[in-house]
Formats: C-alpha cells, structure tokens, sequence
C-alpha cells in the first residue's frame, strides 16, 4: 500500500549582497617572509620541485594550457551577476587571448604567501583598510555552481540545485576590519603609521559579551517528561530559552575585544610563544636547536600585523573549532589514516548512540542552518545520501499486529519523538500528539509492561518491521528471475556465453527465493528464441519467432518455470546454449523486441529481467545507429550523452508499473549506444554493469566479470519496493539521484532494491528553523523478500541546528559533498554542457572558500588559500573529479565508458564513488615495518599509510597497491628486492611478472601472509573481494595506473597544486 504523501516543496529565489576585495597586489618577489624553511636562493626540496608552477617565462604555456581546459584567470577575482546560468562561462581573459602586460596574474610560489610589509601597507602603497571597498548591488542568487529553477521539479533527473551564497556582509565588514584591527605593535613599526592601527583595549569586555564555549555540547534540550527517553525540542520563544553559558577558558589572558563577531580572540602577537629559533635559552643548560621551518597548518594569517601562529595559536585555533589550514603551505594534505565521516553532536551519549549510522544515511552538513539565508551565506550544498538497502550485520527485526505511526505524516515511530506520558507520544517531523497502542507498553525483552522507551523502535535509528496484512495490495510475489541473451556475432564472438552459462551452473543453488522462484531463458539476435521446459521433456524445446516487429508468446506456459521443480531442464539448457549458437552469422540484435516480450511474460507477477547485450540494438522496436566518432572523444558533445529516442524510457516505465526491474550487462567489444538503452535500467530501478572489450581469451576482465556476476546472482534482493523520505516541517526534497521512478513528491518506485544502490536527494529550507534545536529525516522502504515476506525498513537520522556561519561551515562533510556535486553534475552535463559540469565543479569550492573566507573577516589580499579542516581535502576531491572519466576532456574516452561512468555517479553508494573519484594507494614493499591492526576475525594485519596520488611518491625500490573500488593494481618498481619478488609474489625475479598476472599465489612465508592479509582487509569493506593485476613499471599497462596519479599534470590537465594556484586567484 502506497503510504500518503507528508511533505512539499516550495523554493524561493533569495537575492545576495558581496563585498569585493582587491587583491592584485600580489608580487612575490617584495614577499619579506618565504614560506619554506630555506633561504630564497636555495633549491627546493626535491618532492616539491615538481609541483611548482612555472615562472613567469613559462605564464604563456600555462596560459595556453589553462584556456584549453574552459578555466580563465583574472587579473582582478570578481563575481559574475549571472549565478551560473545555463551557459555561463568564468570571467576574466577571454579564450586564446594572450595575457597582457597589466592583466597577466602573477602565480605566486605554491609555499608562500604575500605578506604585508612592515608598515601594514601593500607593496603598492595602499593602506589595508582602504582595500575594503563598498558593498556591490545585490545579485539573483542562482548558484554559480549549479542554477536552481524556478519552479521545482518532481523527477529523477532535474537540475534544481542547491541554493547558492548569499554573502550579505554589507557595510559592516569594513567597520569589522577597523574593530578588529587592535593588534599589538610590531616591531619595526615607524610612529608615522601607528595612525591605521587603533590603540588595542585595555579593559577586559563585559562577560555577556565573551565568546560561548563552543567545545560544550549543544543538540536537543532537556525538557522535564516522566520518561527519559530521547525527545523532540519544543518550540520556544528568546524569552523562555535559558541564559548562555560562556567559557574564556582556564588562564587564558584576553588580549583583544572584536565587538563585530563577539567573541575573545586569542592572546596577542608575542604572547605565550617560544623563543626565536636562533636564539639560545639562557636559562637552560643547552641550546636550543635550530632547523628549517616546516609548512604547517595555520590558525590565522601567518603574516606581520595580524594574529599570532605559533604552537599556543594553533592550540587556541584547535579548541574554539576554527582551526584553519593554508592549502598552499600543505603539499601532502591527505592524511595517512581513512577519512572518518563527521560526528554528529545532538547533546545527549544516549541520542547519539541511537542516530543512524553515516554508512546508511549521511547529509552534507552536520548542523542544519536555521534558515534559508544562512545556508545561502555558507555557499554549502544541502542534501542527502541514503544506502538503505545496504548489507547489515545487526538489523533488529520486529513483529507486532500494530506498527505505531504518527496519524498525521505516518512517520515511524523512533528514537527521537517526546513521549507525553506513558501513552502518548509527540511526532518528532510534524509535533503531533499520538496515542500509544496498548500492545506498546510491553518490552519483548524483559517481558514486562508500562515501560515505553523500553521498546527496540525508540531505542535504534534502524530498524526492520515484518509488515501485516494492510501493507499489501496482493499476495507477496515469488521470485521470478527471466535472463535475456545477445547471440549475434559479436556476442558469440566475445565468448560471455560461455562464461555466463559456467558461473549460473555454479550459482544455481544460491540464487535467492524460496519453493515458489521462478526462472526463465530468451535468446534473441536477428529472431527471439524461446526455450520451453515442460514437464515430461528430456531437453528444453526451442521456440523461434521471425517478426520481431509485432511479437508475442508463442505459449503462455512453460517458459518461466520453477527452479526447484525442473532444475535439471535448465541446467541442460546452460549446458547447451553455448554450442547452440556457436556456428551463428547473424550480426543484427532485436534487445527491444526481446524486452518487449520480457515485459508481456512477467507482467502478471513482475520480477527481475537480467539482459546481456554485446552489439549496438540495430533491428526492430528500438533500433539505434552508431553516433559514436572515434577522433572526437577527448570532446563529448551534449546530444551523445542524452538518448536518441525515448522507447527504452517509455518502456521502463511501463515495467516500472508491473513490478518489474531490467538489468543490464553490457560486454561489448564496439560502440552499443550505452546512453540510449541504458534507460532501461535507470527509471525501471535497475543497474547497469560495463565490460568493456570483453573477450573470453583475457584473463582479467574475465575475471572481473565472473566476480561481479558472481555477486549478482547472490546478493539479497527485494521485490516490488517503494521508498518515501520524510523531513522536518520547514524543510522540503526535491531532485531525486538514482536508478529510480519518482512516482509522487516524495515517493520513489523502486521495482528492485538492491544492497549495492545507493539514492541522493537535495534538501531545501521553506521555512524558519530558529525555535527548533534539531530536525530529523525518515526514510521507509517497503519491500518483498525472496522468500515471499512483506518488511518496510525504516532509517532516522537527526541533525541539530546551527544559527552561526561559522557553526554550518565547520559541520560541512566534504566527502558527502562531493558525492552530492557528482551527482548533480551528471545532471548538468546532459542538459547544458560537459564544459559547463566541470565549470560549476570550480564554482563550486570556489564558493564555499570564499565564503569561509568572509567568515573569518580577513580581507587580506595574501591570505593564502584558507580551509578548515572538514573542508581542507575538498579541493583535493574537485581536482580529482575533473580527472574522472565521467567529467575529463582533453583525453580520449569512450562515449560509453563515459556515459557508464555517470551512471555509477549518480547510483552508486557514497564509499565506492570516493575510491573511484581518489583512489587509495599504499606501499606493499615494507610492510612488516608498518602498524598492524586487528580484522574481523582478531587477526593482526599491516595497515600501511596512504600516499598522495602523485609520482613523487612512489620510488623504483617499492611496490605500490592502488585501490580503486572495482579492481586493485599493484605497480611494481625495477628495483624492488629479490627478497620481495620471491617471497611475496612468487616470481624468481623482475622480468618474471606475466602481463595476465591477477592473483597472488599462496605461499608458506611471512611477506606473503602479510600481503595477502592486507589485500583481504581491503576486501572485508566491499561487497565482494574485486580483482587484483600485477604489473611492472616498463609493463604496456601501466597506463592503467598512472592515469590515476591525479595530482601529477595529466595531459591538458593541471596538477593539484596548480589547481590551488587557479583557486588562489578565484577566492574573494
């Protein structure tokens, strides 16, 4: 039963306000302070000579490189009025023209910054305060990244995007700067100029006015209740909120007063520091040693009149949560351990506990802005990622006669609702007060009544509910599992027939379902064939029929039969199909005749539809031709990534409407059209799976394919699914990601869910959060189990609210972020442009940078390049999404392989799409010198750290593993030891390692075991154990893996570094 509609969508279209900030003082060579710990005249170190920009004699090269790739570079950072229309292109030097002499952009050295010299001016004689120019006029706020349109659009595939910057400093960011310009008196300061700079306050400020301690938790309030269970926050106005706490913390001297943001700043320049570094500390018996200064993170500006750095600075930054990290001083910015999702801090153990994990449910942002402009003003994306279906090892399960549901927006009942008393409860989403059934009093563990937050529904954030009759408009299907197979030419020629039908014989007996499964084969070229398997035939009966134009069955039984009841037909058949089409010519492919009658026989019980196709579909319903030019790869054009017609989408649909999903397995070895008839899949909530230049003879892909068949073919799976997402009144979805139908507002048609799908939806904000503490997000999923049983499984996640920028900024989740901005631009890509996609990428950190930046009130031109530490790798991420095949130019890329790799962007789950947009790489040469940790099964395990992807960090001794998701490739160097070639890998020596190398052999020594337990580790987190491919440094292949060193230069790309120079010029 389809559950009623509980939200709605609203969108508004807010206008913004930005200070422009002039920073085309920027020489490097008046620079007093260089940023490494060497003299200017020195070489640099040798990891980083590699990574510099080029100088100015190398600016037109570069400038060159840069206008190929769509990426300008002003003299002069500015905003474009048109926030990212559906053209809009980057302001600045127009495309092939030549940087003159007063526009070109000096490209500072990547380790320094431009500081002020030691009169508070800029090298051009412009005082600081009179660079803070006044507010400009208000802007339309459409997002440079990606525009949101007027009207919000229920479907799959929209490109409303997420609401962009409203900056609105307005004039009081210049009177900030003049407030907060107390600093204490350098050294070196002339009387002349002590004029700019006010006399630094002497009082200590009011304590209404000192700074809250941020480290105290904040989340949901605790209200007086009879029960101590997890409860919605009320509503309240200034008046009834109890009075802030502050905390200046423990001898702490407060130094400065900034009356503009409110709170204590950190002690002055020169207070609480160490000593200089070539000074000798007379008190001590030894001196103190001197070395080069080392980048390192900062807490503010490390520059001359401005606030202190040092050890006590970042100690202060670290504590108040505004910790800050120059990009440009950080070459290896990646840390070596696993990124860790960001906490989530609601105030209360006890909630925390219960929330839903990050591995299940993630939001962009920890903290949800209280309002639509405080969003606007963090230039944040807000939005949802959601792997509901993914495989769990708890999942408690309940059965009760009466699921307890809000009667207003049906929202499950869950840890976060108020319970009035012991018999009703206050809905969590739209604060409505519930009656509690009877039956809920009873605590099925200790087998005792009057108790309700004793319950397991307000005691887990997931959880799993066998639903009763009302949930059911029929009986629960079987499973119904019907397989379609290309046996034209180059299908044949391609030998996967042979495979597929050696790895159903092995799996047979574990394809999900109960007595009641069903099964069936077509194979279809020029014709359809049908295989009968009626009771009392010794071999299969084929069937062919020859008008593929206006098909239908040639009998209404005996083509889907049971698998239990005639196992031994169908194995026969798959014994006999390879060498029944071994001889064929045909080279003509009827795929839409053969999913038209897929959809006429499993019409009546729906089921899963599993087609492989090898050749471009060129006969009957559907037919395509080639649109694919080989010299124009590198380009893709806007057409090519949309389909040629809309039979496949048209056809979905009406499978969609049967319950039935279609998957597709293309193994093609030439051009199939993979954007036209992958929509099949898409809006019928299917998958797709690519192989490309699939032949039989190469062991790799081979065994690539076998795995994921493998897991296919295993994996849990449920029937006729509907999912619903519910909010928080005064927040709204819209723009669904997925392979999905968006049957209402809220309420997605999944035909097939599987635990490998993963869902994305933005988020928007119709109406003031400010009287909440916290609001939460539900998300339902009805579905039909293999063995016949109707479960709805339910996921709650709560997320307190934030009423400071620099609260949202600072609960930013980058790495959710970026799976988000993926998603919407794939969107993008085939409605405007691929050029435009990459564009809004830039756009994109660019936004959020500068308006972190504006968070900070710095508005010095040599700033560097400021992130804090929940955005410090997103720069990393976009740089590396630029390189993705969905995303590249300037490389060759076939439209398919493309075309595939965006549908994996929108439909993957968070995890795999971070190891395919940055891949992990570790050295495998020395692990027994590095730190082990303990696996599943209490076995010590080397755990290497991660390394930048950049050639700089590989060496001709090591060998390199490479972790890409889907498949993991081990670089081996020239020079790697003899101990390691044969202990390790089993080969006598270098020039041993075979090209068709794609297992480690199991051998009775240390390095093996360790290496091998290392490749397990990594496996233990993916659904299946992928493959690995061993390849030398000189090997043919290796292209393979340096295509993914994507900080390194790459063709027409830049190198991350020059991509944060690009960024240093953008950041207002």
């Amino acid at each position: 039963m389809a559950e009623p509609n509980g939200t709605r969508t609203s969108q508004g279209k807010p206008q913004y306000q930005f200070n422009g900030i002039n920073s085309h003082n920027s020489s490097r060579e008046v620079s007093p302070l260089p940023r490494v710990g060497y003299t200017p005249g020195s070489q640099l170190p040798p990891h980083m000579a590699p990574q510099l920009p080029p100088n100015r004699a190398a600016m037109p090269a570069l400038t060159q490189k840069i206008s190929g790739l769509g990426i300008s570079m002003p003299s002069t950072p500015s905003i474009s009025p048109n926030k990212f229309g559906k053209s809009t292109t980057n302001t600045g030097v127009p495309e092939k023209a030549a940087f003159s002499e007063h526009s070109s952009p000096v490209v500072p050295n990547c380790l320094e910054n431009v500081p002020l010299n030691d009169i508070g001016t800029y090298p051009g004689g412009q005082y600081f305060d009179n660079l803070v120019q006044a507010p400009v006029s208000q802007y339309d706020a459409q997002n440079r990244a990606f525009p949101a349109s007027s009207s919000v659009k229920q479907t799959s595939s929209t490109s409303n995007l997420f609401p962009q910057a409203q900056a609105s400093q307005s004039a009081q960011f210049s009177t900030s700067i003049q407030a907060t310009s107390a600093y204490t008196q350098p050294a070196g300061v002339s009387s002349a100029s002590q004029s700019v700079f006010p006399p630094r306050p002497t009082a200590q400020p009011p304590s209404s006015q000192m700074r809250p301690n941020y480290a105290a938790p904040t989340g949901l309030r605790n209200l007086p209740q009879r029960y101590p269970t997890p409860l919605q926050p009320q509503s309240v106005n200034a008046a009834q909120r109890p009075q802030q706490q502050f905390n200046t913390g423990p001898q702490v001297p407060i130094q400065r007063f900034n009356p503009q943001i409110n709170y204590n700043l950190p002690p002055a320049m020169g207070q609480n520091q160490p000593p200089p570094a070539n000074a000798t500390n007379s008190g001590s018996r030894y001196p103190v040693a001197v070395g080069p200064q080392q980048p390192r993170h900062v807490g503010f500006l490390n520059q001359p009149n401005q606030p202190a750095q040092g050890v006590v600075q970042s100690g202060f930054s670290r504590i108040w949560g505004g910790e800050n990290y120059d990009l440009l001083q950080i070459p290896n910015i990646l840390p070596p351990a696993q990124v860790h999702p960001p906490n989530i801090n609601l105030g209360q153990e006890q909630l925390n506990q219960a929330n839903c994990s990050n591995e299940i449910f993630r939001c962009t942002v920890t903290k949800i802005p209280d309002s639509a402009s405080l969003l606007q003003k963090s230039r944040l994306p807000l939005g949802l990622l959601i792997h509901p279906f993914k495989d769990l090892n708890y999942l408690p399960v309940i059965q009760c006669n009466v699921i307890v549901r809000c009667r207003a927006c049906r929202t499950y009942i869950n840890p976060f609702v108020y319970f009035v008393d012991a018999k009703r409860w206050k809905c969590n989403l739209c604060f409505r007060v519930n009656e509690l059934p009877e039956e809920f009093q009873f605590d099925p563990v200790s087998k005792t009544y009057g108790d309700p937050t004793r319950r397991p529904e307000v005691k887990s954030s997931t959880i799993e509910y066998i639903a009763p009759a009302e949930y059911m408009l029929r009986p629960p299907q079987p499973a119904v599992y019907l397989f379609l197979l290309d046996v034209s030419r180059l299908a044949i020629e391609s030998g996967y027939l042979e495979v597929l039908c050696h790895t159903l014989l092995e799996e047979l007996q574990n394809i999900p379902g109960d007595a009641r499964a069903q099964i069936g084969f077509i194979a279809y070229d020029s014709n359809l064939h049908f295989f009968s398997m009626a009771e009392g035939l010794n071999q299969p009966h084929e069937m062919t029929i020859l008008d593929i134009d206006d098909v239908f069955l040639p009998t209404p039984d005996n083509l889907l039969v049971n698998l239990r009841d005639r196992r031994e037909l169908v194995e026969d058949l798959l014994k006999l199909l390879p060498k029944r089409f071994a001889n064929t010519f045909d080279e003509n492919s009827a795929l839409g005749a053969a999913l038209q009658i897929a959809h006429k026989l499993m019409g009546p019980t729906g089921g899963r539809v599993t087609a492989f196709q090898a050749a471009l579909p060129n006969v009957g319903p559907g037919a395509v031709t080639s649109r694919e030019d080989p010299n124009q790869r590198s380009t893709a054009e806007t057409l090519l990534l949309n389909p040629v017609n809309d039979f496949y989408k048209r056809l979905a649909l009406e499978c969609s409407g049967q319950q039935i999903a279609v998957d597709l397995f293309v193994v093609n070895s030439q051009y199939v059209d993979l954007a036209t008839i992958s929509g099949i899949s898409r809006f019928s909530g299917g998958s797709v799976h690519h192989f490309p230049l699939f032949k039989s003879n190469r062991p790799l892909v081979v065994d690539m394919f076998q795995r994921e068949l493998r897991r296919y073919l295993t994996r849990k799976i449920g029937f006729e699914a509907v999912m619903r997402v519910r909010c928080t009144r005064g927040l709204a979805m819209h723009t669904f990601h997925g392979n999905l139908f968006v049957r209402s507002t809220d309420l997605l048609s999944l035909p097939n869910i599987n635990p490998d799908a993963g869902f994305g939806m933005q988020v928007s904000i119709d109406e003031s959060l400010t009287d909440y503490q916290s609001v939460c997000f539900q998300a339902a999923l009805l579905y039909t189990t293999s063995k016949g049983e109707r479960r709805i499984r339910v996921h709650t996640l709560c997320l307190p609210i934030a009423n400071t920028l620099h609260d949202v900024i600072h609960s930013a989740d980058q790495q959710c972020i970026i799976g988000l901005l993926g998603k919407m631009a794939v969107d993008r890509s085939t409605q405007a442009s691929l050029s435009d996609a990459r564009e809004a990428f830039i756009n994109a950190v660019v936004d959020v940078l500068s308006a972190y930046k504006l968070s900070l009130n710095i508005g010095t031109a040599g700033s560097g390049l400021l992130a804090p530490e929940c955005l410090k790798l997103l720069p990393l991420y976009i740089a590396a999404i630029l390189k993705h095949p969905a995303f590249r130019i300037g490389i060759s890329t076939r439209l398919d392989d493309r075309v595939k790799a965006m549908i994996d962007m929108k439909a993957k789950p968070l995890p795999f799409l971070i190891q395919q947009i940055y891949p992990d790489l570790y050295p495998v040469h020395n692990l027994e010198l590095q730190e082990v940790v303990m696996n599943s099964e209490e076995e010590s395990v080397p755990l290497p750290p991660r390394l930048q992807l950049s050639a700089r960090c590989l060496e001709n001794k090591g060998a390199f593993l490479m972790d890409c998701g889907d498949q993991m490739i081990i670089l081996v160097g020239p020079n790697v030891s003899k101990d390691f070639l044969n202990q390790a890998l089993g080969v006598p020596d270098y020039s041993s390692i075979s090209e068709t190398m794609v297992e480690i052999p199991v051998l009775d020594n240390v390095p093996n075991k360790r290496l091998l337990q290392f490749i397990t580790y990594l496996n233990d987190a993916k659904p299946y154990a992928v493959t690995l491919q061993v390849l030398r440094e000189n090997s043919p292949s290796r292209g393979v893996f340096l295509e993914k060193l994507i900080e390194d230069r790459l063709e027409n790309s830049l190198s991350y570094h020059e991509f944060l120079q690009h960024l240093k010029t953008q950041v207002k």
